[in-house]
Formats: C-alpha cells, sequence, structure tokens
C-alpha cells in the first residue's frame, strides 16, 4: 500500500499545453506535447494518449496537470519529460485540469 510520503515524494505541477501535435510514431493513437511549467521548469516534452477526446487545436492554452519528477521515459522517438495526469473513462482520457487560472509551475499541495 502507497503512504502519504509516497505521494508527497511526486511533484505535480500545473502546466500550459503550448504545442500539440500528432504522433505519428507511436504504438498507440496520441499526441507529442510541448508544456510550459514556467521560468523555474521550463517547456517539457510528453506524450499523451488522448486523441479519443481532445484535437491539438483544442489543446493549445489547456493547463494540465502532470508529474514532473519522473525520469524521462522514451516513447518511440520522443523522450517523455513528464507525465501528463488524466482519468480513464469509457470514452478516453479526459485531462486532470485547474478548475480556475493558474500560474505555471504552481504545485500541487
Amino acid at each position: 500500500m502507497a503512504t502519504f510520503e509516497d505521494f508527497m515524494k511526486l511533484d505535480i505541477r500545473v502546466g500550459t499545453i503550448i504545442k500539440a501535435e500528432i504522433f505519428k510514431e507511436a504504438k498507440k493513437p496520441a499526441y507529442k506535447l510541448e508544456i510550459d511549467f514556467g521560468e523555474k521548469i521550463g517547456i517539457k516534452k510528453s506524450s499523451a494518449q488522448i486523441t479519443n477526446l481532445y484535437t491539438t487545436d483544442e489543446l493549445i492554452g489547456k493547463q494540465i496537470l502532470a508529474v514532473v519528477n519522473f525520469p524521462v521515459k522514451q516513447v518511440a522517438i520522443l523522450l517523455s519529460e513528464v507525465l501528463v495526469l488524466g482519468t480513464y473513462s469509457k470514452d478516453g482520457v479526459i485531462l486532470i485540469t485547474p478548475d480556475k487560472k493558474a500560474e505555471n509551475g504552481d504545485k500541487l499541495g
């Protein structure tokens, strides 16, 4: 069982998607994302299997939550630097987003 201390090891931050494109090289339908986490963390890349419920156009400017302290992971030709958080629903993955505008880099706490 995970402990509260285990949860506290995760660095979950708010970021704004600034670029989204179809990830043609991925095994499963996905997008390549560039996400701005503010001055301290910077712009990070990620892959997200969210094509069922989101278009690339509607992702631009969307704020999301992501784990920013996992090791980099190779996904096809992309080095994924953060894990974008979402819930699995019957229609596809739904992104976890702040319900009000937050500063890029704000920490979940």
